[in-house]
């Protein structure tokens, strides 16, 4: 691409995991800036009025309130006719969910990463294994439960029929395991509903792995190598995601090189399912025997200094302002 063309780097937004999307934002910029890009930074929450001080983008400023319904104003505005292609680094609700995409498209702009109907679909975990199961892929059974619209006495019976404890109860809809909980007793489910409907319209039961977590990552159709999650804690949950030294990653992981085969097969044939394109990341669970689950698609992986896709690239020689230009080079070409 042109060194004098004009990326929009789109962080920010207005999801749960607006944090998160600061720390990929600050990555990508110093990247993109390194690679001698101009960079306009676009914050959609904030609408027309964005902040004016550069260091505000990735803290917080006094702007306009935080809002989706933002996105509109900003994407429609001036602040996007400079731009020759979005880099999106938003995370969660309005970002990955084919939101920011469709309107981009209305805007005739090119971005990164999956187009609206892979990121629709990977965003919502039942539709994500609906889609997968059909093609083959193993993932963890699972109940849906609407928020208002369920009896709760017989989804706790349904429950106890089908899943053994412990078992995982989350929102439908968000990443950074926010609103996550691991249930060990029964007991515990009614409050795990709960919260996981605090963050989304659909809580999902999933069944518990019990055994090994990995991920494999992908660049256009590269499969990467196969990197295992070793969290301090039970689960790999927001503080083991996110702080330095709070998980220990194997990369690439120490596998039979038959379950290595498998898992990445799996997750190419997982991207290709919901038609994704351009980069991703896949995750996984294991159980004893080394028999992979696949738990959802990621259309806009986490770029930070501690997050998986930037690991497994890096492990086959692709550093992270490779990885930031190759993104773009593929959505250019898609």
């Amino acid at each position: 691409m042109d060194k004098n063309s004009t990326i929009g780097l789109i962080i920010g937004g207005a999801s749960p995991e607006r944090a998160v999307s600061k720390l990929t934002g600050r990555g990508v910029y110093e990247a993109l800036l390194s690679l001698g890009y101009d960079v306009k930074l676009i914050d959609p929450a904030y609408g027309i009025d964005q902040p004016t001080n550069l260091d505000d983008y990735f803290a917080e400023c006094d702007c306009n309130p935080i809002s989706h319904q933002n996105y509109l104003e900003a994407v429609n505005s001036h602040l996007f006719d400079d731009v020759d292609i979005a880099f999106i680094a938003l995370h969660g609700s309005w970002g990955e969910d084919g939101t920011i995409q469709s309107l981009l498209e209305f805007r005739n702009k090119p971005y990164t990463g999956s187009g609206i109907l892979a990121c629709a679909a990977s965003m919502d975990k039942g539709i994500t294994k609906s889609i997968i199961k059909h093609y083959g892929v193993a993932t963890p059974d699972w109940i849906l439960v609407e928020r208002n619209k369920f009896d709760f006495s017989e989804v706790q019976r349904e429950v106890e029929e089908k899943f053994k404890a412990p078992f995982v109860v989350k929102p439908n809809d968000q990443g950074s395991a926010i609103g996550l909980t691991i249930c060990r007793e029964y007991s515990e489910l009614e409050d795990a509903i709960n919260l996981a409907h605090q963050f989304s319209k659909k809580a999902i039961i999933e069944e518990y792995i019990d055994g090994y977590e990995a991920t494999v990552g992908i660049i256009g159709e590269k499969v990467l190598p196969v990197l295992e999650i070793k969290p301090k804690h039970f689960y790999y949950d927001y503080e083991c995601k996110y702080t330095s030294g709070m998980t220990e990653y194997i990369v690439p992981a120490k596998f039979s090189a038959e379950v290595t085969e498998k898992l990445q097969q799996e997750a190419i044939d997982a991207y290709k399912a919901v038609g994704c394109g351009n980069y991703g990341r896949i995750d996984f669970r294991l159980d004893k025997d080394f028999n992979p689950y696949c738990l959802e698609i990621n259309t806009l992986p986490g770029l930070t200094s501690t997050s998986l896709l930037p690991k497994a690239a890096a492990a086959i020689g692709i550093d992270y302002k490779q990885l930031v230009e190759s993104i773009i080079n593929n959505s250019l070409s898609r």
